[in-house]
């Protein structure tokens, strides 16, 4: 299978040479020349077999220039053997029944508690051996821009990997004080962690930036080195994605939830679309998805693009208490775009030149009858949030954080606006020790904030008490870590960060 770019379709390169790389030399984001397609039947046949087992197949599918052995050797060192899976505690995407419509796909039970870590513990393998084989004499550099998880699960992914480095941008007030702390603490010879500031929208520029700098990337080569990213951007991220799309699946077919072939529909929160993007690539290869709702916060512009087809940055900034999802400018919808615009790469290199230069965009009127045909959107303000993180404790005795409380939101408008009770799963996202304040205060109905780790820590503990739901015991170590990072730069300070990290 060969990957192209989204804005040149003329250059078409194998799988490792599109992960290594990152992104295309123009800017664009490498995608399949043509998706797989898998039977119903192949799908049922999965429903009895390991994640693992589920992983290599899908993962065969697209990375064809990789050999079974690879595949199965990236795989469990991610998620561990079919018979020691304790790195995430058992099944990596385990799920939780609230009713008999509705299930959480619980994605935080890896090294990080968030979603992130069911990509980042496999890029870094798939990242080595793509290496290997199309740049065995470079150095690589991965920079990443994060807005609270991918950050601390890219710098655990990379931590101490042979022939890498890894300098992580976070938005210096853009974060919670427990995601901070994760990054700040990281061990590693290799890594290193700069808050920017302003937003994540502010460092993730900078870094796309960076990327597409010849100058900069002459200089890195004289030094021996070359960027990757560890964002969604980077398809060896993205891909590992569509694999717990197939699995929950296959799980609630071998549980008996669901029969063969029964439609399902997928609530996802997201901010950068990655997420519902592997999402929707699981439906096109041929999982039963009968609707995608996209769960948006107060930064909306998700929500409405996809009511209107209509994408408009130019908007007021909000630090919401689910700061994942605190971005503008989704990199990943520009992958939808050249979905849905039949591979049109001059027609998408015009959007993303018209959301640079006039910071919107529109799509033709076909594009925006393929995109109502699947998806659905809906947003939820930080009080609604809190509302659901309450109700959800109350009525099921589940506790959620702040970006799944959004999902389970959507969940409800979509089908109080519909009446389509067609059984919905939704995405957890993280843990929600790892936001104890929002959590604990919805809970209890306290005005709760926390302005040092230690109050951070107390909260949980509180939180730990009330519901009976243990604390991931990496969060609880993150007490007696030594802060290690404290650099910030602005945005145009960021190039001389990265040649000081690499000594340039």
């Amino acid at each position: 299978m060969k990957y192209i770019s989204t804005r040149n379709k003329g250059e078409a390169v194998a799988s490792a040479q599109a992960i290594a790389q990152g992104i295309s030399p123009e800017g664009g984001l490498y995608v399949p020349e043509e998706l797989p397609k898998l039977t119903l039947t192949e799908i049922n046949e999965m429903a009895h077999e390991s994640y693992q087992e589920r992983a290599c197949k899908i993962l065969g599918l697209f990375l064809t220039d990789f050999t079974q052995e690879e595949i199965r050797a990236c795989v469990e060192g991610a998620y561990g053997t079919d018979e020691d899976s304790s790195r995430f505690g058992g099944n990596p995407a385990p799920i939780a029944k609230l009713c008999p419509d509705t299930y959480m796909l619980e994605l935080w039970h890896g090294p990080t508690c968030a979603f992130k870590d069911m990509a980042l513990q496999l890029l870094p393998r798939l990242m080595a051996v793509s290496a290997a084989k199309v740049m065995p004499d470079k150095k690589i550099c991965i920079l990443t821009a994060t807005s609270g998880d991918t950050g601390k699960a890219a710098l655990e992914g990379f931590r101490d990997v042979a022939g890498t480095r890894i300098m992580v941008f976070y938005p210096r007030h853009g974060v919670s004080e427990m995601q901070k702390l994760q990054m700040v603490t990281q061990e590693g010879e290799n890594v290193s962690v700069c808050a920017v500031e302003g937003n994540f929208d502010d460092a993730q520029t900078g870094v796309k930036r960076l990327f597409t700098d010849p100058a900069l990337k002459e200089k890195l080569a004289k030094g021996g080195w070359t960027f990757s990213s560890a964002n969604s951007i980077n398809w060896g991220r993205l891909v590992p994605q569509i694999v717990y799309y197939f699995s929950v699946y296959c799980d609630l077919l071998a549980d008996g939830e669901i029969l063969q072939g029964e439609p399902i529909n997928i609530t996802v929160p997201t901010g950068n679309f990655g997420n519902i993007l592997a999402a929707y690539y699981a439906k096109e290869i041929g999982l039963p998805i009968r609707r995608l709702i996209c769960a948006s916060n107060r930064n909306n512009v998700l929500t409405d693009f996809i009511q209107t087809g209509a994408y408009n940055k130019k908007r007021p900034f909000y630090a919401t208490t689910s700061p994942s999802m605190d971005i503008l400018v989704s990199s990943n919808l520009e992958r939808l775009l050249f979905a849905l615009s039949g591979g049109d790469d001059k027609l998408v290199s015009g959007l993303m030149e018209s959301l640079g230069r006039e910071g919107e965009y529109h799509i033709p009127d076909g594009m925006r009858e393929k995109l109502d045909q699947c998806f659905s959107a809906f947003w939820c303000g930080d009080g609604q949030a809190g509302e659901e993180i309450h109700r959800l404790f109350e009525e099921f005795s589940y506790l959620c954080d702040p970006h799944t409380a959004v999902a389970s939101y959507a969940c409800r408008r979509y089908r109080e606006e519909t009446g389509d009770m067609t059984k919905n799963v939704v995405v957890s996202t993280a843990s929600p020790y790892k936001f104890p304040a929002s959590v604990l205060g919805a809970v209890t109905g306290e005005e709760l904030r926390a302005a040092a780790p230690e109050e951070e820590f107390a909260l949980a503990q509180r939180l730990e008490q009330l519901s009976g739901a243990p604390q991931p015991q990496s969060l609880v170590r993150l007490r007696e870590k030594p802060v290690r990072f404290t650099g910030r730069c602005a945005g145009e300070e960021m190039e001389g960060a990265v040649c000081a990290f690499l000594g340039l």
